[in-house]
C-alpha cells in the first residue's frame, strides 16, 4: 500500500483463508481490492505467479513474502518507482549470515553477475529479501520453471532467467532500512519487540492499514472517522489522533 499498490492477491491455505477473510475482508473500506488464492501444499514461491495468473493478467506485479517485514524512512516512496519496469527488480540487504539466504554476487561495476541459493561459500554478504518486482512476462517464465529436488518451483530460477537476459536490476536497501525474516519463533519474537519499541518511542504505528489508506488519499478524513468509531479502543485513540492533527497527513 505504501508503494501505491491497491490490487492485492493474498495466497494462503484453505484452512487459514477464513481467518484472513474475516480480518481483512475485501479491502473496500480502506480503498483497496483484495482477492485470495489457495495453495494447500508447498509448491514454491514461483508458483505464486501461476496461482495468480488470472489476477495479474497482462500487468507488471510485485511479490512480497508474508513472513518478511520491511521498515524504513522513505521506503514507500522508494518502492513507488517500480510500477512499470522492463524485466525484474530485486533488492539486496547486507547480512552477517548470508549462508541462510539467496545471495547476490556483484561485479566490479556494481551489477549482479550471479545468484546462489544458501551457498556454503557465499560470494558476498548481500542477501535477497522477499520483495520483488516483475514485468508482465513473469507468469510465462514461472510456468517454464522446473521443480527443484524438493519438488518446488524456486523463485531463484526466475531471477536467474532475468539475469541471463540482462533484465535483472538490483538495488541495495539503505542501512537505515530494517528487514526482518520472521520464519522462526525466535525471529518472530525479535520482530514483535522491534515493532513494539519503535511504536512506543515514536508514538506512531507501523503498517496501520487505515492510516496508510488515509495518507494515500484513498479514503477521506470522514471515512477514517467512521472506521475509528467501529474499531477497538486500541485503535480508536490512534486513528482519532491522526484526525485531530491532520496537518501530518502528507508524509
Amino acid at each position: 500500500m505504501s508503494a501505491g499498490i491497491r490490487e492485492i492477491l493474498i495466497i494462503t491455505t484453505s484452512k487459514d483463508h477464513p481467518n484472513f477473510l474475516e480480518l481483512l475482508g475485501s479491502g473496500e473500506k480502506i480503498g483497496i481490492k483484495l482477492e485470495f488464492a489457495i495453495q494447500d501444499y508447498p509448491g514454491g514461491i514461483a508458483e505464486a505467479f501461476i496461482l495468480g495468473k488470472e489476477f495479474i493478467k497482462d500487468s507488471s506485479c510485485a511479490l512480497v513474502l508474508g513472513d518478511n517485514i520491511f521498515h524504513g524512512s522513505g521506503l514507500g516512496r522508494q518502492l513507488m518507482n517500480n510500477h512499470s519496469i522492463n524485466g525484474a527488480k530485486i533488492f539486496a540487504y547486507q547480512v552477517a549470515n548470508p549462508q541462510a539466504y539467496g545471495v547476490i554476487e556483484f561485479g566490479s561495476d556494481g551489477s549482479a553477475i550471479s545468484i546462489e541459493e544458501k551457498p556454503n561459500a557465499p560470494k558476498s554478504n548481500f542477501a535477497i529479501p522477499g520483495l520483488y518486482f516483475f514485468d508482465k512476462k513473469v507468469g510465462a517464465i514461472a510456468e517454464g520453471v522446473r521443480p527443484s529436488a524438493r519438488g518446488e518451483k524456486e523463485i531463484v530460477d526466475i531471477l536467474r532467467h532475468y539475469l541471463s537476459a540482462n533484465l535483472l536490476s538490483v538495488e541495495i536497501l539503505p542501512r537505515g532500512t530494517a528487514w526482518l525474516d520472521t520464519g522462526t519463533f525466535s525471529s518472530l519474537s525479535d520482530a514483535s519487540n522491534f515493532v513494539r519499541i519503535l511504536e512506543e518511542r515514536q508514538g506512531q504505528r507501523i503498517a496501520c492499514l487505515e492510516e496508510i489508506a488515509w495518507r494515500q488519499s484513498w479514503i477521506s478524513t470522514n471515512q477514517l472517522w467512521e472506521i475509528s468509531r467501529s474499531e477497538t479502543d486500541y485503535n480508536t485513540a490512534y486513528l482519532n489522533s491522526l484526525i485531530v492533527d491532520e496537518t501530518t497527513r502528507d508524509w
